[in-house]
């Protein structure tokens, strides 16, 4: 059958533009190679830079694995490596790939110094260690991103020049996507190091607002971490609903769902006994508070749907728009489940705390009228299971 190489090549390309994963990737590229020119094997070395040295990241034939991922590690010192580095290749291999036979010849040569000709000798070592027919280098500007390394074809034939012109033009867009891909890992990995300053921010604004308010002490931390637990007991009733992203909205918007009252006067916050109908309503003005301060962070937009209307009740008597059922965005029905399990078992200056029994039941009896029943049921599931 007669292979359409610029096909392929296009093809593999557009594969290798949605692959975000770099050791994916390099599955996808060996899988390629093995499956269309139907070599014994395949593998590529790839660059670690936290060690700086090129490991075997996979090899493939099509009977499965043929040298283990890690197998080989070769550092800038290595023969093979240190033949790429240099571009030394570019002497006797202009299209950029250097091929078993091509090397035997070059090695045979008179007029090459002898230092040179060793290292061409332990090159072929090598590639006949690992049964290596061919090498095509992957550069990102000039740096050697990885090998790829390929054994002989199975029908025992040398690769010609269209397939070989293939290899090098796959590993320059290899060695593209590469650097995309790292480029993309690195970047998630400054973004999770943003999240985590932000949590832990967030953790000492948390601290900031209970500080003004005594009987709170704590409060944060247990509303946050039942909620949680329901967000997962309910993830794993609907599998697929919930992603990372839900888990980190629910983490920061529990933890700061509170953050209103930093506009609520201390006095109002410790008073002894009820509070009166203005002081009630300067109370039901914290979650606007807190969307006022939180709004310019567009990161926050589904964080502060949970800050927002956690005081909402199912039947549309809650604040504060008076949202009734589905409407109530889940993030704040979790929130206000922990949030109202929390201030009765805990001493407030307005009742005394209750067991967990008797709150339990009070958080049952509201099932369908303060609090939404599938967050009330996996609330019960996770104080049945011990985990309350």
């Amino acid at each position: 059958m007669v292979i359409n190489y610029k096909k392929e090549l296009e093809s593999a390309a557009k594969g290798m533009i949605l692959v975000h994963e770099p050791n994916v990737l390099i599955r996808l590229i060996v899988r390629i190679i093995v499956q269309k020119v139907k070599v014994s094997h395949a593998g590529i070395l790839l660059h670690d830079k936290n060690r700086d040295t090129y490991i075997l990241n996979v090899s493939r034939g099509p009977s499965g694995i043929k040298i283990p991922a890690g197998f080989a590690r070769m550092d800038r010192d290595n023969p093979l490596i240190k033949f790429f580095l240099e571009h030394k290749y570019k002497e006797f291999f202009k299209d950029g790939a250097i091929i078993h036979r091509g090397l035997e010849r070059a090695a045979k040569k008179k007029n090459i110094k002898s230092s040179f000709k060793r290292q061409l000798k332990q090159i072929l070592y090598q590639m006949d260690m690992f049964h290596i027919d061919a090498c095509i280098p992957s550069y990102f500007r000039d740096d050697l991103l990885g090998i790829l390394l390929l054994g002989r074809k199975n029908n025992g034939r040398e690769f010609s020049q269209e397939e070989l012109d293939f290899f090098v033009a796959l590993a320059s867009d290899v060695a593209m996507a590469m650097r995309n891909a790292q480029l993309f890992q690195d970047l998630e990995l400054a973004l999770d190091k943003m999240r985590q300053l932000f949590v832990h921010t967030t953790v000492a604004l948390a601290a900031a607002i209970e500080a003004k308010d005594r009987y709170t002490h704590g409060h944060t931390e247990r509303v946050t971490n039942l909620s949680l637990a329901i967000a997962n007991k309910l993830s794993q009733k609907t599998p697929g609903k919930f992603d990372k992203k839900f888990f980190d909205d629910i983490h920061v918007a529990s933890l700061l769902h509170d953050i209103g009252k930093i506009g609520v006067p201390e006095h109002i916050l410790n008073k002894q006994g009820p509070l009166t109908d203005e002081e009630m309503g300067c109370i039901h003005r914290h979650p606007m508070v807190g969307v006022n301060i939180l709004q310019p962070i567009k990161e926050l937009e589904d964080c502060i749907l949970g800050i927002k209307y956690h005081h909402e009740r199912y039947d549309g008597s809650g604040y504060p728009e008076g949202l009734r059922g589905e409407q109530i965005p889940l993030i704040a029905s979790i929130i206000a489940v922990a949030d109202a399990f929390d201030a009765m078992t805990t001493n407030r200056p307005y009742h005394p705390s209750v067991t967990k029994d008797e709150a339990v039941e009070e958080i049952m009896r509201l099932s369908g009228r303060q609090f939404h029943p599938e967050v009330v049921n996996a609330f019960v599931e996770l104080y049945q299971e011990g985990r309350i």
